[in-house]
């Protein structure tokens, strides 16, 4: 027997027990990972493995062919990165041992436990892509060995940092698991979403953001899992929530660590179960939906404050892509500054063309606690006084000009962080003190101005 599916797979079976290989099929359907592909003759493998480049095997260790232990040297000499799970109908801790030896990732005994497979199955393609990542942390990356440089024309970038990005969103892109996009506000996780949307089997496919800091307990369920005509006062029609609305695509939850624990434990239940609930609905509806889910926060320090459940953590994180700050790659900064000159230009019917070079000097050096999203502010807001052709520093905003002057003062030269302290306290003098708009205006987070206002008033002594 041999199954291959028309949508690319990354699980191959291997059994010469054509019974065991579609209960194993059925089983992992049900639990809402991809349709496996099988075989039943061990001779075939290989080759398979080389036209389909399976992720992780699952391989039975006694096979009248060529034995499975035969198979697993071969698989894990040609293809090392391949995950291998051995099956075996003897419970023997010298097989056991021998297996490891040769590189497999588990061992399991039948009758095979299907909650066991599944767990088995699921950690083996989160390890798969884990080792994948750190392969591509490893390696530089050039924007020249894009596959798909195109996709990526909304995130203007020549710094070295973003074309690994770049490559790990056209690798993540390639696979369904769910992947969590970490970076400060204004890096643009959400671009990079759907990039990745766009780059994916999924492409045809709905894409929904959902933002999970404006989502309170009673509005929750109701507006991920949506509900059924008379659930509440008030439902005076069925509605499908976000997840329902996103079937055959992909769904982006930013801001996934500002979620309340209570919630977070029902959206891990959907993740694992793939299926949902309406209000008012005792019907299990399954779920064919891709989550990618950002946070600008360190999420393992919320695990450590025990403000995010690990659980749920380790379901979302089974690939993971870390966007830099842009204070971090400084060679980003005079290209996006030019492309948002030529988009608000043209927006404000100016011909402003330029960067003069003092204005270039100054740009580069500020730190950008708001990144690009502030970058953007910056230049927006100069288009509209500008009455040259060149962008020049008296028409940047006040942040730039006091950045400008503490430049002119070889002897005087402020740090990027007291300048970015300087600068945030002058516009909540600007707003009476109104947090809200102050964030707005620097093109931040509220939670992200709350916790740098705090860190100002930490003395150093206390942090050290």
């Amino acid at each position: 027997m041999e199954s291959i599916p028309e949508k690319k797979t990354p699980i191959l079976v291997v059994d010469d027990d054509v019974g065991l290989l579609l209960s194993i099929k059925a089983t992992l359907i049900s639990k809402g990972i991809p349709e496996p592909a099988l075989v039943s003759d061990s001779q075939r493998v290989i080759d398979l493995v080389r036209k389909h480049r399976f992720q992780v095997v699952l391989l039975d260790l006694v096979m009248p062919q060529t034995t499975g232990m035969e198979v697993l040297q071969q698989l894990k000499k040609e293809f090392p990165t391949i995950e291998c799970i051995i099956v075996t109908a003897y419970d023997d801790v010298s097989s056991a041992v021998q297996t490891m030896k040769f590189g497999a990732y588990d061992y399991l005994v039948k009758p095979l436990d299907s909650e066991k497979l599944v767990i088995v199955i699921d950690h083996a393609l989160e390890r798969y892509h884990l080792r994948k990542g750190l392969t591509l942390l490893e390696s530089s990356q050039t924007f020249s060995a894009l596959k798909h440089p195109e996709k990526f024309k909304e995130m203007v970038s020549e710094d070295e940092s973003m074309a690994l990005v770049f490559h790990q969103a056209e690798t993540f892109a390639e696979n369904d698991y769910n992947l969590l996009i970490t970076g400060e506000t204004g890096v643009g996780k959400d671009i990079l979403s759907r990039i990745i949307h766009r780059l994916s089997p999924r492409s045809n496919g709905p894409f929904s953001a959902v933002n999970m800091a404006a989502l309170s307990k009673t509005l929750f369920e109701d507006e991920l899992f949506g509900h059924m005509k008379g659930a509440y006062t008030g439902a005076t029609a069925t509605r499908e929530g976000f997840f329902e609305a996103t079937q055959g695509g992909t769904i982006y939850l930013d801001e996934i660590t500002a979620l309340d624990s209570e919630l977070q434990g029902k959206l891990l239940r959907v993740i694992q179960e793939r299926e949902l609930y309406r209000l008012g609905s005792s019907e299990a509806r399954y779920l064919d939906v891709r989550i990618i889910s950002a946070t600008n926060l360190d999420i393992k320090e919320e695990i450590e404050e025990g403000r995010f459940r690990t659980d749920l953590f380790y379901r979302l994180n089974v690939c993971h892509i870390n966007i830099p700050p842009l204070r971090g790659r400084k060679k980003d900064i005079l290209p996006l500054a030019r492309h948002f000159l030529k988009i608000h230009a043209e927006k404000n019917q100016k011909k402003i063309d330029s960067l003069s070079p003092e204005t270039a000097d100054c740009l580069i050096q500020y730190s950008y606690p708001g990144n690009v999203r502030e970058l953007e502010n910056i230049i927006a807001a100069s288009t509209l006084t500008e009455k040259e052709k060149t962008l020049t520093l008296s028409s940047i905003p006040g942040l730039i000009s006091s950045f400008a002057s503490s430049l002119s003062h070889p002897y005087g030269l402020s740090t990027l962080a007291d300048l970015e302290k300087e600068h945030i306290h002058r516009v909540l003098e600007s707003t009476n003190g109104n947090r809200t708009q102050t964030a707005r205006i620097l093109g931040i987070a509220l939670r992200t101005l709350q916790r740098k206002l705090k860190a100002f008033s930490t003395p150093k002594s206390a942090t050290e």
